[in-house]
Formats: structure tokens, sequence, C-alpha cells
């Protein structure tokens, strides 16, 4: 498991190993490439190669329009979100090529296939993160690597905790206290087996797509042929905005 600070993960890892699995912590930035490749290398070294990554980090500080936003905590926003995905998946992706399989889970979340007037850094960077996912994919599932973009839901976290309480949280995000006040949130485990389910392989089918944790898992299944044949779950204009390109 990798984060800026271990002590973030350190519980996590605990866990992990009580439950009888092997876990390591260690610190990275996820934005400075040459500290990701070292992680990665160190983790293979200890647990061995690379199966399925998981990039469930992100950061969502700069609230407000843009013009009340500090311009450089805005840009990191974008920079922890995107390049942060693109480094760990530009390391681990060459690994999984030359093994033959393996599977990527990027975690998108608000703003992602919708307006978010108070948070476009971090809805603009999820934006990019799911069509990311599906550029990579495209280049990748040929050779049996495949990425998918999950949208774990709203969740009651650290992030969500300091919108609701921070100044700038209630004066531009209120209704996120809103949904959670209307129990809208859901257990962070229903994206955890969800994500489970995609490192196990049920959902290859919908590689390159966009799943969620608020999703019914087995109707999922059952409706993936569906979903591809329309092309849903996917970042697209309308048929007749895409005619005019």
């Amino acid at each position: 498991m990798l984060a800026r600070t271990v002590t973030e993960i350190e519980e996590t890892v605990s866990l992990i190993e009580e439950a009888g699995g092997e876990a390591i912590a260690v610190s990275t930035d996820l934005i400075d490439l040459a500290a990701v490749e070292s992680a990665f290398a160190r983790v293979a070294s200890e647990l061995g190669p690379i199966d399925i990554l998981i990039n469930n980090h992100g950061s969502f500080q700069g609230f407000g329009p843009i013009w009340d936003c500090d311009p450089l905590v805005w840009w990191r926003d974008v920079e922890i979100n995107l390049r942060g995905t693109f480094n760990t998946c530009r390391t681990a992706a060459p690994v999984m090529l030359a093994r033959g399989s393996g599977r990527i889970v990027n975690l998108v979340g608000g703003g992602t296939g919708n307006s978010f007037p108070h948070g476009s850094g971090y809805a603009s960077s999820k934006a990019a993160i799911m069509r990311f996912t599906e550029c990579l994919n495209d280049t990748t599932i040929g050779n049996n690597v495949r990425a998918f973009a999950v949208d774990p839901g709203l969740v009651r976290t650290a992030m969500t905790e300091m919108q609701l309480s921070s100044e700038a949280g209630k004066t531009y995000l209120p209704g996120i206290q809103k949904l959670f006040d209307d129990s809208v949130d859901i257990e962070p485990a229903r994206a955890a087996l969800l994500i489970a389910d995609i490192a196990a392989g049920r959902f290859d089918t919908l590689a390159g797509r966009l799943l969620r944790g608020i999703d019914d898992r087995d109707a999922l299944a059952e409706d993936m042929d569906a979903i591809v044949a329309a092309d849903g779950r996917a970042l697209r204009f309308s048929a007749v905005e895409q005619a005019k390109l």
C-alpha cells in the first residue's frame, strides 16, 4: 500500500496481516514518478509482481468559484488526482503487459459525468481520469490487461468530513451535508466488494467503462452485454452532438 504518510495506511496493513494476508506500507509521493517507480520495485521484491493496481488516492482542497480558488491549491488537486494516476499506471502497465495479464482500477467521483461548479479542479481531474482509463484500456486490452473506472459513491471519509466541517465546504458545498442527512451515502464495503469482483474477472466485459459502488452487482453482471452494445458507462457526447464533430 502506498501513501504519502505511512500512518494513514498502517492500520489497513495490520488488518490485512491479521486476516492472513501479506502487506507493506510504503511512503510515496504519487506525483513523483521516480518515487513511484522505486516504491513499485520494493513491493515487487518483497511481495512479487503486481496483479492488480487500485488507485484510491484523491485530493479535493479547492472549493468555490475558480476566481476565488488559490490557483496552486486548485492545480494541486488536479496534479495529485490525475498525475498520480498516470504515474502509477505508467509504472504498473509494462509489468502487467510483460506477464500477459493484469487489472487496473481507477477511482473517480463527483463531477465525472456532470458539472460540479464549486469543485471544478476535482471534477476536471476525475473526468480526465475517466477518459484516461478508457484510453489506457483500449491500449492494453489486446494483451489481457484491463482498466476500469469505479465511482465508490458518497462515502464518509476524511475528505468528506473536511467538506462538512470547513467554512469553505459549508459555504460552497452545502449539498454534501444534505446528502448525508438524507442517508444517500453508502457503506465503503460496497465499493470494496465491487472491486473484489473486478479483480476476480467478473466484470471484464465492462473494461474501460464506469462501475459504481451503488450498483447491484448481480444485475450489473446480467446487463453487461447490453451496456456494451449501447456504448454505455462511458464519456460521450449525445448522438446529435457527436454527428456534428
